[in-house]
C-alpha cells in the first residue's frame, strides 16, 4: 500500500468513527439526558454537527487528494465517491431545511417536525456503509 492510500484509508476510518459516534450515539442520547429541553438539545446539536461537518469536509478533501495521487481500484473509488457525494447533498440541501427548523424552535416558535431529519439520518446510514466498504477495499488493495 502506498503512503497516499494509507492516508486515505486512515481518513476514511476516522471519518466513519466520527459519524458513528456523533450521529448514532451523541445525537440521540443528548435528548435523553435529564433536563435537556428541545431548545438546549438543538443548540448543542447545531454546534456539534457544524464541527462534525467541518471535520468531514476536511477528511473528504484529504481522501480526494490522496486518491488523485494514487487512484485505487474502481470499486473503492466509487464507494468513497458515494460517501463524499452524500456529504455534499447533506450540506448543500438538507442542512438548510434543518437549520430553518432549528432557528424557529430556538426563537421560541412551535415549528413542525422536519422530514429532512429522516433524510439526513438515511444519508448518514448510506455514508457509514460507503465509508466502511470503501475503507475495507482500500485495505485489501
Amino acid at each position: 500500500m502506498t503512503g497516499a492510500l494509507a492516508v486515505a484509508t486512515a481518513a476514511a476510518f476516522v471519518w466513519l468513527g466520527m459519524v458513528l459516534a456523533i450521529s448514532f450515539l451523541e445525537a440521540p442520547l443528548k435528548f435523553r439526558a435529564p433536563d435537556v429541553t428541545l431548545r438546549i438539545g438543538l443548540g448543542i446539536g447545531r454546534l456539534v454537527f457544524r464541527a462534525l461537518n467541518t471535520a468531514e469536509a476536511v477528511l473528504a478533501a484529504i481522501i480526494v487528494v490522496c486518491l488523485a495521487v494514487h487512484p485505487p481500484q474502481t470499486s473503492a473509488l466509487a464507494l468513497l465517491a458515494v460517501a463524499i457525494g452524500t456529504l455534499a447533498v447533506q450540506l448543500i440541501f438538507i442542512r438548510r431545511s434543518l437549520t430553518r427548523r432549528s432557528d424557529a424552535v430556538l426563537a421560541g416558535q412551535d415549528a413542525p417536525r422536519s422530514r429532512a431529519h429522516h433524510a439526513y439520518i438515511g444519508l448518514e446510514a448510506v455514508k457509514v456503509v460507503a465509508l466502511l466498504a470503501g475503507g475495507i477495499l482500500l485495505l485489501a488493495g
